[in-house]
């Protein structure tokens, strides 16, 4: 294994303790890896609560615990917008049985470009 492979294994262990509740890797403080890692989940948690008032207000106390719980297993894709990463949190709501699907379709409003 080359120093870049090596390089490239630890960042990727970092990021699994960072964004999906993995082991913090050896050498790294592992209080400010847990600090940070909160910190990191509260700003995804926020960005979800503003873009989906919907489902915060139907969820109402919930929403936290369950975005939580959804979050540290689906770690958003690094091609992935947050739209369709609030799909898939969707999604799962409704498999789980945390809400009842809508009866009708919800569609994104677009805004044509300036």
């Amino acid at each position: 294994m080359t120093a870049r492979d090596k390089l490239a294994a630890r960042q990727r262990e970092l990021l699994r303790a960072l964004l999906a509740g993995g082991q913090v890797p050896a050498g790294f403080d592992a209080h400010r890896v847990a600090v940070e890692a909160r910190s990191l989940q509260s700003k995804r948690r926020s960005v979800a609560a503003r873009m989906r008032p919907d489902l915060t207000e139907r969820l109402g106390t919930e929403f936290r615990p369950l975005f939580d719980t959804w979050a540290l297993d689906h770690p958003k894709p690094v091609d992935s917008s947050f739209r369709a990463d609030l799909d898939r949190f969707e999604s799962w709501l409704y498999a789980g049985g945390h809400l009842d699907p809508p009866r009708t379709l919800r569609r994104w409003l677009r805004r044509p470009a300036p």
